[in-house]
């Protein structure tokens, strides 16, 4: 395989969480058939376009926070675009047991 091709896989992936909800970068990467790979995804994410239509807002840590650097712009950003979903973010933290994509 690839790297377009585990690109794509993870791409698909992500256009595949629902507003409203979140997955993590491990899941992600086992969803795409590449699991232990969430590094791989955080490393595709940052590589994004800024005019991107993919959903990279809706990808968090195993630990349920924002992986961005809380004075950082990314960080307002994302917390901003959860928000617009009604995905509450207390600090950088996120409820997995509430906001998490179960496919």
């Amino acid at each position: 395989m690839d790297n377009n091709d585990r690109e794509i896989r993870l791409y698909t992936v992500i256009q595949g969480i629902p507003a409203g909800k979140v997955a993590t970068y491990g899941q992600i990467a086992s969803l795409a058939g590449l699991p232990g790979a969430a590094r791989l995804v955080g490393k595709v994410l940052s590589g994004l376009p800024a005019d991107t239509q993919l959903p990279w807002h809706r990808v968090i840590n195993a630990a349920g926070k924002i992986s961005l650097p809380q004075n950082s712009d990314s960080f307002a950003e994302q917390k901003k675009r959860l928000a617009e979903e009604k995905v509450l973010v207390c600090g950088n933290g996120i409820k997995l047991s509430e906001y998490q994509w179960r496919p």
